[in-house]
């Protein structure tokens, strides 16, 4: 079983040190199971592969185990496809040879391991129980580009039709550490099968490495069943112990916050800045069906509805509480029949492909993306841009070179306790002009607010349109 991972981020063979793993020397360790090989079959500072070869010994397995008849075992246990797929042996093989790297440890060069590069990962083989489908449903709302080869039965016997077996392979600007973390947890899930024993210690793992991505993943309930082999009693005390964002006392949280940051913003009377610029982009695209991607509590669903332009206006958000909310303030059930028409809220990931999404003439994402950590940040990206893909789309989020002009923010802060990044006007741009480049879309940027000579607008826009 082979598993390759590529980086063209320069000077590439610093993947050596993110691995402990020298590019010029052959690693070989033994495993319980078999041997595994770390070596690089290229390594040049613009391009760096390093690949994990993982020989699994089916011989040796059983070799001292007694099947039913006491005769070393049945037929299956030798004669399997353990030795070439990827599997939870895999998994083990990762945990004890790259250890350092699964850790997100590097003595050499630690801020590069807190870093997302361009990675590329291929695994030789994978079983997929559920096929391509639930492959991408895996790996895509954790921001991954995922090319899936299917391979048949029998190339002799065509007929026969396709197996349950891919190469895979999944790029993204990722942590090394989180890629090697979603193959270590999502590899199994995928075979849904594992070599040894689930119990108790099971769950802390499942609950250790998906800390950061696994709570807010749209398959979150069936990574759990099949990762704990279907005991159902490990698998609810898993869920249970997750923080969901959807339970109530968060979004109690996520309101208290919201207020805080409105408090920060209220002298400048930002949020109507920010939603009347919203809504003139809106409408000087010319847009009649209109997206509110995380629309919260509906502030910005309510000019939209004011405005007789639109004739279609779609609220999205992943908290039914806050769309009751949304519902309740916008008086829904009182609107006139052709006014209840105009306006819907649907409950819906925006780390999930989304075939509700499609066909819109715009899409708004007003103080969203700096709520998304980077794996999440990617994966809406790919649901927005890629599959979506509104005319057009207007993106507001804070500008942090702003934030020394609000004397209630302490210095250092953030002016939401939930933002896993606020950017300078240059990150944004930067962020928007590869976004434009790779989904073919024009960008362009506008300030909101007072504008300051030196430091900018508090909140910066970018309008995306589809070229």
């Amino acid at each position: 079983m082979l598993l390759t991972i590529t980086t063209s981020h320069e000077p590439a063979t610093d993947l050596g040190y993110l691995l402990h793993k020298n590019p010029s020397r052959l690693h070989s360790f033994s495993l319980s199971f078999g041997q595994a090989h770390v070596f690089y079959p290229e390594a040049t500072l613009e391009r760096c592969t390093a690949a994990l070869l993982l020989d699994v010994d089916p011989v040796g397995l059983v070799r001292n185990r007694k099947g039913p008849a006491g005769e070393g075992g049945t037929l299956e246990q030798y004669v399997n496809d353990r030795p070439y797929v990827a599997s939870s042996f895999l998994s083990v093989a990762i945990s004890r040879v790259l250890s350092s790297a699964l850790g997100g440890r590097s003595k050499g060069r630690p801020e590069l391991a807190a870093t997302p590069i361009p990675l590329h990962a291929t695994l030789s083989v994978v079983p997929c129980r559920g096929g391509e489908r639930f492959l991408r449903r895996l790996f895509e709302p954790l921001g991954y580009s995922v090319a899936a080869e299917p391979h048949p039965l029998d190339e002799t016997f065509p007929e026969w039709g396709a197996s349950s077996y891919y190469t895979v392979q999944l790029s993204g600007t990722v942590r090394l550490q989180d890629l090697l973390t979603h193959i270590y947890v999502l590899i199994p899930v995928l075979d849904n099968e594992k070599h040894y024993w689930v119990g108790d210690d099971e769950v802390e793992k499942l609950l250790r490495h998906g800390a950061n991505w696994l709570a807010s993943h749209p398959e979150k309930e069936e990574i759990a069943r099949r990762y704990l082999k279907y005991r159902r009693d490990l698998a609810k005390d898993a869920l249970a112990r997750l923080v969901d964002e959807e339970i109530p006392d968060v979004d109690i949280a996520k309101a208290v916050h919201d207020s805080e940051e409105e408090a920060v913003e209220r002298r400048l009377n930002l949020n109507e800045q920010r939603l009347n610029t919203v809504v003139a982009a809106l409408k000087g695209a010319g847009a009649k069906r209109v997206l509110d991607l995380g629309c919260g509590e509906g502030k910005l669903l309510r000019v939209l509805l004011e405005d007789r332009s639109f004739n279609e206006i779609v609220g999205v958000d992943v908290s039914h509480r806050t769309l009751q909310i949304a519902h309740e303030r916008l008086r829904l059930e009182r609107l006139p029949g052709r006014q209840r028409e105009r306006i819907k809220l649907i409950h819906g990931s925006l780390m999930y492909r989304d075939k509700r999404l499609a066909g819109f003439d715009a899409a708004a994402v007003v103080e969203v993306i700096e709520h998304l950590d980077q794996p999440r940040l990617a994966a809406f990206e790919r649901v927005l841009f890629e599959f979506a893909k509104p005319a057009t789309v207007v993106v507001t989020t804070p500008n942090v070179e702003y934030n020394v002009r609000f004397d209630s923010l302490p210095a250092g802060k953030l002016r939401h306790k939930d933002h896993r990044f606020e950017w300078t006007r240059g990150q944004f741009s930067e962020w928007a002009e590869r976004i434009a480049a790779q989904y073919a879309y024009a960008v362009r940027f506008l300030p909101v607010g007072p504008e300051d000579s030196d430091i900018g607008a508090p909140t910066q826009m970018a309008i995306f349109d589809r070229t």
